[in-house]
């Protein structure tokens, strides 16, 4: 029997429908402001790759995929597994199907209910999407179904420290925004985990300084490897969990 926890007081006050009408708007703009920053953009993907381990013939779910930028990374880790990118977003879509036409792309209509069969998936990637989600705990509830025996989570999140971060980043740059977005405590995140059946093996905050000279987001990443379970890991703008199902 899957485990479902149903309480609600991790819920937002807005619909999956806002956050799928704000990734449509910016879909145009959205690869172009993040190659503003590409290396920190990409580090997503190189971290989390060390943790998702995909073995041969893996059947991956990439989910919210956006661009399916994450399709090019686990493809060359390994050639033999199958990628399905569940996306949202109709123009995040299209921009993934014009850069990256092989890529099999999946469209959700809500996180809280996913469109895959039970147990169908050895390893899921999720990053950047549960801070996005009406219904967390239901999108972790629809992760821990679809996911296989022993099936490894890598998910990834900005922490509640990351809001003013993002706020000045905005208001000085730009970008393509977050819109409806809560970005949520480490504490609360591994809370929700528990609760919908995810044993958590690893907590890692990465990115400390996210702009600026190389050698400072490199001291940066020095830095905060250092003082990982302490206030300064919680700085860090990218939160990874790394998650077995029970």
């Amino acid at each position: 029997m899957e485990h479902r926890e149903t309480n609600n007081e991790h819920r937002n006050p807005w619909t999956d429908r806002d956050v799928e009408a704000h990734w449509d708007r910016v879909a145009h703009i959205y690869v172009a402001e993040n190659n503003k920053v590409k290396s920190t953009h990409d580090q997503r993907f190189v971290e989390s790759l060390m943790h998702l381990q995909p073995g041969n013939g893996d059947k991956i779910l990439n989910i919210t995929s956006r661009d399916a930028e994450a399709d090019d990374y686990l493809r060359k880790t390994n050639d033999s597994v199958s990628v399905t990118n569940a996306e949202i977003s109709s123009g995040l879509m299209r921009e993934a199907a014009r850069l990256r036409p092989s890529a099999l792309q999946v469209k959700i209509d809500t996180y809280s209910m996913l469109p895959f069969a039970d147990a169908a998936f050895d390893r899921i990637l999720s990053l950047e999407t549960l801070e996005h989600c009406a219904d967390p705990l239901a999108f972790l509830n629809e992760l821990h179904r679809v996911a296989s025996k022993r099936a490894r989570l890598v998910l990834s999140c900005p922490p509640a420290t990351s809001e003013l971060p993002y706020r000045m980043y905005t208001a000085l740059f730009g970008g393509h925004g977050e819109g409806p977005h809560r970005f949520l405590p480490s504490k609360e995140v591994k809370i929700m985990l528990k609760k919908t059946g995810w044993n958590l093996l690893l907590h890692k905050g990465t990115v400390l300084v996210p702009v600026g000279p190389a050698f400072l987001r490199e001291f940066g990443e020095r830095l905060i490897s250092s003082f990982q379970g302490s206030l300064l890991a919680e700085m860090g703008i990218r939160q990874f969990y790394v998650c077995e199902k029970y």
